[in-house]
């Protein structure tokens, strides 16, 4: 068994056992449960009841956050001509086509955290999927990764938008903000996290949809929600 650090069992001991915190009461808490010398980051897991050998039943998408996730993103854009343009002007931070992929391809080259690509760029991905998919870097258009409205793109990754993805047990993770968040502004966030999951929610699912919601700070533990706390 794993022997937890000093600050983790003190962070631990301030969570009761079984018990389920109001969102308000779970914010609070997650930061004072915050063990890191670095500004820790704060996530939210949902474990949904979910069937994910259904198609219609795995879920994807991206949101953005009203305030941010507290990180900086490195957007990288592969389009071409007036989409390259429109790119560069709202802010990418790297802009190529065959140049840049060819870079990742052979140098090994990955010093962005986003990648944004035009429709008629994704044949050309095709080839890097073994290397960018592992890595959670490949385009989608369901997380509004691939567009032509490259612009809007680049400016939501720079906002704060965050990706979510059902596992193979139904569990949807996301970050929410920083432990230098304040309080508020992570609840608006947790709260916009939870309620674009629940706007997903498959028309098949059948019976209870939310079966848990947590939140941690990094290498923190774990805080459990009351569910019935977001219909307020």
């Amino acid at each position: 068994m794993k022997k937890r650090s000093k600050k983790y069992q003190e962070a631990f001991s301030k969570v009761e056992k079984n018990k389920l915190y109001t969102k308000e009461e779970a914010i609070a808490l997650v930061k004072a449960t915050a063990i890191t010398s670095f500004d820790s980051s704060i996530e939210v897991a949902i474990r949904l009841n979910l069937d994910t050998k259904k198609a219609d039943q795995q879920l994807r998408g991206a949101i953005v956050l009203p305030k941010g996730t507290g990180k900086e993103v490195r957007v990288l854009v592969v389009a071409r001509g007036e989409q390259a343009v429109a790119a560069k002007e709202a802010g990418a931070d790297y802009v190529g086509d065959t140049d840049i992929l060819e870079k990742i391809e052979k140098e090994n080259w990955f010093e962005f955290d986003t990648m944004i690509a035009t429709p008629d760029m994704m044949p050309l991905l095709g080839r890097l999927g073994r290397v960018l998919g592992p890595k959670g870097l490949m385009p989608n258009p369901k997380t509004g990764t691939v567009t032509t409205d490259v612009a809007k793109a680049v400016q939501d990754a720079k906002a704060g938008r965050v990706e979510y993805r059902t596992d193979s047990f139904g569990n949807v993770h996301g970050l929410i903000g920083k432990a230098s968040f304040s309080d508020q502004d992570l609840l608006e966030n947790l709260n916009a996290f939870v309620a674009q999951i629940l706007k997903v929610k498959p028309a098949t699912v059948k019976g209870e949809y939310v079966k848990n919601i947590s939140v941690a700070s990094t290498m923190g533990p774990g805080i459990k929600i009351l569910t019935n706390t977001f219909d307020k």
